[in-house]
């Protein structure tokens, strides 16, 4: 008879697999982000919001309920009411960029020594073009104009 060796305990294995989990994790992820991606291109978000004051009233405007700049009114301020910008300027708001900076043009008074190139992330300025406007906003470092600003409020003079 043989008596085994009570010594050692026998060896047990479980069959756990970590590289399986982390590959499909891995696999999660990437599906998810791709999906994301490309669902993104697919159905972009076309609503942005700005906001208007008329002095006592505000109220929000999506970009989509303004159909023109004919529903636009004169001395109504649109963009971000809330925020209090250091500078300001007035002229005539056109479609273009100075040396490709920007994506509208300010024409001041003065002449071409004068234009200030514009971005905004608060208001669409499509809708401001050819209108007499004072805008707010933020200066922007740039090499390539002399006055590159971001609008944050813009408010239409005639």
């Amino acid at each position: 008879m043989d008596i085994p060796n009570l010594a050692t305990p026998p060896i047990v294995t479980k069959p756990n697999n970590p590289t399986f989990s982390t590959s499909i994790l891995i696999t999660i992820i990437v599906v998810s982000i791709v999906t994301g991606f490309w669902l993104s291109r697919l159905f972009p978000q076309t609503t942005s919001t700005i906001s208007t004051t008329d002095g006592k009233n505000q109220a929000a405007l999506s970009t989509d309920s303004i159909s023109s700049s004919a529903e636009l009114t004169v001395g109504k301020v649109y963009g971000n009411t809330e925020k209090t910008f250091k500078d300001s300027a007035t002229g005539v708001l056109e479609k273009g960029s100075i040396n490709g900076e920007g994506t509208h043009i300010l024409n001041r008074e003065g002449g071409v020594t004068q234009r200030a190139s514009l971005t905004s992330s608060a208001v669409d300025l499509d809708l401001f073009v050819g209108k007499k406007v004072e805008i707010k906003g933020e200066t922007n470092a740039s090499t390539k104009t002399s006055w590159l600003l971001d609008v944050g409020s813009i408010k239409i003079i005639q």
